[in-house]
């Protein structure tokens, strides 16, 4: 578990070794050597929790495996690393809920905290839907979204999966939050009071259960972003999509990521 920052770096770390063969003489060819090692014993004290894999911008959790093959005086010995992904024990899983909490959201000029363009201030719009804030990491980010109206064509709606990573340092957090991916769900001017479903892909490595620990949290956020036609978009095609610009309107909400159990092997009891 390595928590990086421009002017401080962190890490913790733990580790096991396991003679799997012992010296000897391996002959020519292809020699295959099973062996498997128990990251958690159910008898054993498990006060020390296994968080999940996660590849993140200034938090990384990762498992690696170094096989080391020590060779006589007069050999180099052979050293290879790979890394493993971790999951939350079978035991550990939540079970899916029967029906996803669902917010309901709506985006008007009214609910921006930035200033936008004149005409989308005077005129107005107002885009309503709904997206679920707890969701499965086995299972996609969904919901729904309708524009009702807006006073300037619509050039794209996009949905951002955000990343917030708070590491406690001393007396001060330090918090900082990131894209992951971007999703487009429209692309173009698109018809008032339709509906457009929301259906997002979660990325494995980037994104893992949401993590309130101590030290650290792992938190994730999904904003809904709306870009109109105007001139000024013109001129500026590339900027950071995290920064409010004048012919954007956004809605960001929380986002509770969990491990939870495939619906197939979810029974109820009565």
């Amino acid at each position: 578990m390595e928590f990086a920052w421009p002017s401080t770096a962190q890490s913790t770390s733990r580790s096991r070794t396991l003679e799997i063969r012992p010296s000897g003489k391996i002959v020519s060819g292809t020699t295959e050597i099973p062996f498997s090692i128990t990251l958690r014993n159910p008898k054993e004290d498990n006060s020390e929790r296994f968080y999940e894999t996660f590849h993140g911008t200034n938090i990384s959790i990762q498992y690696l495996a170094t096989v080391d093959i020590m060779r006589g005086y007069l050999h180099k010995s052979l050293s290879a690393t790979v890394e493993f992904i971790v999951e939350s024990d079978k035991a550990d899983l939540l079970n899916p809920p029967i029906s996803p909490e669902m917010v309901i959201f709506y985006i008007t000029q009214d609910t921006q905290r930035h200033p936008i363009l004149p005409e989308l201030k005077s005129g107005g719009f107002r885009i309503t839907g709904r997206i679920s804030t707890q969701c499965s990491m086995l299972e996609p980010l969904s919901g729904e979204l309708t524009v009702e109206a807006s006073v300037l064509p619509i050039c794209s709606i996009d949905i951002h999966l955000l990343r917030v990573e708070s590491v406690l340092l001393g007396e001060k957090i330090i918090t900082e939050t990131s894209l992951i991916q971007t999703t487009q769900i429209a692309d173009g001017d698109v018809c008032r009071n339709m509906t457009l479903p929301i259906y997002v892909v979660l990325p494995r490595l980037l994104t893992c259960p949401t993590v309130l620990a101590g030290p650290f949290s792992i938190e994730f956020k999904v904003a809904i972003v709306i870009f109109f036609q105007s001139e000024l978009s013109r001129l500026h095609p590339k900027s950071d999509p995290l920064t409010p610009r004048l012919w954007m309107a956004m809605e960001t909400l929380p986002l509770e990521l969990v491990r939870a159990r495939p619906y197939a092997s979810w029974t109820v009891e009565s």
